[in-house]
């Protein structure tokens, strides 16, 4: 491979393409490199410091039970885990059904039209439906937002976290005393309440409605078994947390958000939505919907900067519907609801003094500081935790894990004696719940375990996912996640902690923040990290929001203008919009480059206003850039920081450091350069890395104490994000040491380099670096082609399906052209596979070009071809089945089929369906 690209080692390699004047002097200071056996044996131990106490804490966080169906054959299969996001439709109709079929879940119970497919926790999931409620109501001019006292303190603050920066003003209080005077543009309440009381809110929405806000509602799916959906009494929004549907507590997440809305107000819905279309042989087919609703494509006026999901999670809560069924969420609700009536029977009993409240899961207990703590003593005793509500009240939330040990041993801590002996679990009242859910088939049909788990590998088959062969995206980074990084996950050690346990019982989680913290800081070269973005557009926003709050504490306020290039991720400016920010764009030169000239220019006119300047390093164009040290300097000598996108830090580890050359923030995107999977399109995580000056403003929260002196409100729900999957980023700097990663770093180039040079023949290399080099990834020019042959980049992603393939990233940066990464972690010969591949679509569209192809009826416009087409008795095109189906040796010995032909995208966003019932009858329709 070296001989291919011109060189005689890794290092002269390097040397040749990483700028000098960027270069460590030294090698990382981390720990010495662990084998696989050692570090597992270190992570039991570290494992094994948390303490697994039964929290009855609630706050949107409760115990549940995973079936082991599902854990074992999706949260632990590598065909589920290393899928990428859906874009590539028909090689993605698996997790597409999944997906669906959450939708269909979150819309059956909440009782709203449209659900999107996951967000990333509630709190921020909140926080999006006050922008789409600013956003969609045309009949308010108000900048006036009002929370309910009543909602989860997370939820609260990182509402008021979203809204400072946008100048909407939040209003805290109790909503039986709300006055609409000055209007509001909406409402955000809870049902059930935080301290678990639940409330009649017709006569308030209705009222509402007349005010011209609109309503949004917290809930709990679960809850919904039993409670009037919030759609049926004129809510407009609708979010929460479906984490209770199967999912461990994970000390916080990962975990799917979701949110449901009105159909008026489905292209303002953020987040990725599936629909329901056909392929070209009109078999119903499903794809992502809608998505020029995204931040990619709206850029600076999208109205939320949502990159990613929590694809895993969802299906994982969909799969827990599907096992279980109406009939079986039902009982576990009721089950659910019994032992909170029965332990709020036995309190009653006792005197003790509990509020007139209809419930569901949750008993409040009002006492004094005296009982309080006695009954605290007496719980940490049994190794209990409950919630102490500000005021001082108890509360005890029950969940579908409370056994019958846990229940009487929660009678001795109350001394409350025996539970009465018969309780009736039906929910009677005024919020009975008399509409029908999870109605279709698919929740009707697997319910046994073999069933399930028939139902999970079919939809499983259906999925291209790492384990078939490389994802070669360009920006993405998909790579090896190693078994051995997996394992800790499972843990109940560290899946089973409740994020707001006392802080003491968690001291195994801290000494994985800790390390993997200092890690991260010196692989970047800055001086402090914080855990708590959950995803690498949250990180953007944390990083932009930190040099906000910077600004403002120096008393220059007033720097609100933001630079960035023309090349940048969709996503830095819809975050820097987020955060307040005016965006001024930076010109890219012929060759990729960010205009020095334009920079200087730009940055000298804004002088007096200039907040940050945001730049992907390396570029976006897939080359080192000589001038980024240049950059950071005329950024800094006119007021502004430097925010750097993390998204290529895959080319830098143990080579350079963003912290070396100028850099003063660094998202960090953990799905990427530190091997958390993908799970068909998340979890990820983004934490930031900062310079010291900047450590005061890291995020706070409200009930676990993070962050600095001056920290800026919480940006998630969860104080350390996903901090359940944090060990497998550890994981991996922990088995390559400071050597390991440099070397995965050199390899990664070398990779690029090699593909771009067996490639460049037949396919242009758009942009490169010096001596003709390209970074960890690079640009395949295919506008010449279109021109030539009528083929464009989507024909070319659809043909590699026939060959195995994922397509690389399709016209991102430039239009018309593919971005290739081929990470470090696959061999020559996959390399070789996937150009071969490459080289013979280019021999196909040749063909095309000199005639001997129809321009509209050849194996690139058809493709994908499925198993179908092999056997249909009919064949209408100008060549042979075998090239179609098997138009590359290794085909022949292992064939992925793709499921569905191709999608018909325009149907799709025309006919938008956002629910699995009836999709037959749609397509037949």
């Amino acid at each position: 491979m070296l001989e291919t690209v011109g060189h005689p080692s890794l290092d002269a390699l390097t040397d040749a393409a990483v700028p000098r004047n960027i270069r460590l002097s030294r090698p990382l200071a981390l720990e010495a490199p662990q084998g696989e056996h050692e570090l597992l044996s270190g992570f039991r131990a570290m494992a094994a410091k948390n303490e697994v106490w039964r929290s009855f804490i609630g706050m949107g966080y409760s115990g549940c039970i995973v079936p082991p169906v599902i854990q074992r054959n999706i949260l632990e299969n590598p065909g589920w885990y290393t899928q990428y996001t859906p874009y590539q439709a028909e090689i993605s109709q698996g997790r597409l059904e999944a997906l669906l079929n959450f939708q269909t879940m979150v819309g059956d119970l909440t009782g709203l039209a449209v659900a999107n497919a996951s967000l990333l926790d509630e709190a921020t999931a909140a926080a999006e439906a006050m922008a789409l409620c600013l956003a969609v109501n045309k009949r308010s001019k108000a900048r006036r937002f009002f929370v309910s006292e009543r909602c989860h303190p997370q939820t609260i603050e990182v509402v008021r976290g979203r809204a400072l920066p946008l100048d909407i003003e939040v209003v805290v209080g109790d909503e039986t005393a709300l006055d609409f005077t000055p209007p509001l543009f909406g409402l955000l309440l809870s049902y059930p309440a935080t301290d678990g009381s639940i409330r009649d809110y017709r006569a308030l929405v209705e009222r509402a409605h007349r005010e011209g806000a609109l309503v949004a509602v917290a809930t709990d799916l679960l809850a919904l078994a039993l409670l009037e959906p919030p759609g049926a009494w004129g809510a407009d929004v609708a979010v929460g947390n479906s984490q209770r549907f199967g999912v461990p507590l994970g000390y916080g997440g990962p975990h799917a958000a979701f949110m449901a809305t009105r159909d008026e107000f489905k292209r303002d819905l953020p987040g990725r939505i599936v629909g329901v279309s056909k392929d070209k042989r009109g078999t119903p087919a499903m794809r992502l919907a809608l998505q020029t609703r995204e931040q990619h494509i709206r850029r600076e006026k999208a109205t939320s900067n949502i990159c990613t999901a929590q694809v895993l999670l969802a299906v994982m809560s969909s799969m827990y519907a599907v096992y279980h069924g109406p009939k079986g969420i039902r009982a576990i609700a009721e089950r659910v609801h019994g032992l909170a009536l029965a332990f709020d029977a036995a309190l009653r009993r006792r005197a003790y003094r509990l509020p007139e409240a209809t419930i569901f899961d949750t008993v409040r207990v009002d006492t004094d500081a005296t009982q309080r703590e006695a009954i605290l003593r007496r719980c940490r005793a049994r190794r209990i935790n409950l919630r102490t509500l500000p005021s001082g009240s108890l509360c005890i939330a029950f969940d579908e894990a409370t056994s019958a040990g846990d229940f009487f041993a929660l009678l001795e801590a109350f001394e409350a004696g025996p539970a009465p002996s018969a309780i009736d679990a039906t929910y009677r009242g005024p919020f009975a719940r008399t509409s029908p859910y999870l109605t279709h088939p698919v929740f009707q049909r697997y319910h046994s375990e073999h069933e399930m788990l028939r139902y999970i590998r079919r939809l499983e088959a259906k999925d291209l996912s790492l384990t078939t062969s490389m994802i070669p995206l360009g920006s993405c980074t998909m790579k090896l996640n190693a078994t051995a990084e997996m394992v800790p996950v499972s843990w109940g050690d560290f899946a089973w902690i409740h994020p707001f346990a006392p802080v003491a019982q968690a001291a195994g989680y801290r000494e994985l923040f800790e390390r993997l913290e200092g890690a991260l800081a010196q692989i970047t070269g800055l001086a402090a990290v914080s855990l708590q973005p959950n995803a690498g557009s949250q990180g953007e926003y944390a990083g932009m929001l930190v040099i906000r709050a910077y600004h403002e504490s120096r008393g220059e306020g007033h720097r609100r203008v933001c630079l960035i290039p023309t090349s940048a991720h969709g996503t830095n400016p819809a975050s820097a919009v987020m955060a307040g920010m005016r965006i001024v764009p930076v010109r890219c030169d012929e060759q990729g480059n960010i205009d020095l000239a334009d920079l200087n220019s730009k940055a000298e006119t804004h002088r007096k206003d200039l907040a940050a300047a945001m730049v992907t390093y390396p570029s976006t164009h897939g080359v080192f850039e000589e001038v980024i040290r240049e950059f950071c300097s005329v950024v800094h000598a006119c007021g502004g920081q430097v925010y750097l996108d993390g998204a290529n830090l895959n080319a830098q580890v143990g080579l350079c450091r963003p912290g070396d050359y100028g850099a003063d923030v660094c998202h960090i995107n953990l799905h990427k350069t530190f091997c958390i999977p993908h799970g068909g399109g998340g979890p990820g995580m983004g934490p930031i890395a900062v310079a010291a000056h900047l450590r005061p403003f890291l995020p706070g929260h409200p009930v676990v104490p993070t962050g600095g002196e001056r920290a800026i409100p919480a940006v998630s729900a969860a104080p350390f994000g996903s901090a359940s999957i944090l060990p497998i980023s550890l994981a991996y700097i922990a088995m390559l040491g400071a050597e390991g990663l440099r070397r995965a770093t050199q390899v990664a180039i070398l990779n690029a380099n090699y593909m771009a040079r067996r490639l460049d023949p037949h396919f242009p290399i758009l942009y490169r670096g010096r001596g003709g080099l390209v970074a960890h990834e690079f640009i395949l020019d295919c506008r010449a082609i279109k021109r030539s042959s009528g083929v464009d980049v989507v024909d070319i992603a659809k043909r590699l399906m026939d060959f195995g393939f994922h397509a690389p990233t399709v016209s991102f940066p430039v239009a018309d052209t593919l971005m290739v990464e081929p990470t470090e972690s696959e061999s020559m010969e996959e390399l070789d596979r996937l150009c071969d591949a490459m080289i013979a679509i280019r021999g196909e569209i040749a063909a095309i070009e000199r005639g001997e192809m129809d321009r509209d009826n050849n194996p690139l416009k058809n493709a994908p071809h499925t198993s179908h087409d092999l056997a249909a008795s009919e064949w209408n095109h100008p060549y042979t089945r075998e090239q179609a189906c098997f138009p590359a040796p290794w085909t022949r010995h292992h064939k992925y089929w793709p499921p569905v032909k191709r999608i018909d995208s325009v149907l799709g966003d025309r006919n938008l369906v956002c629910s699995c019932a009836g999709m037959e009858e749609y397509v037949e329709s």
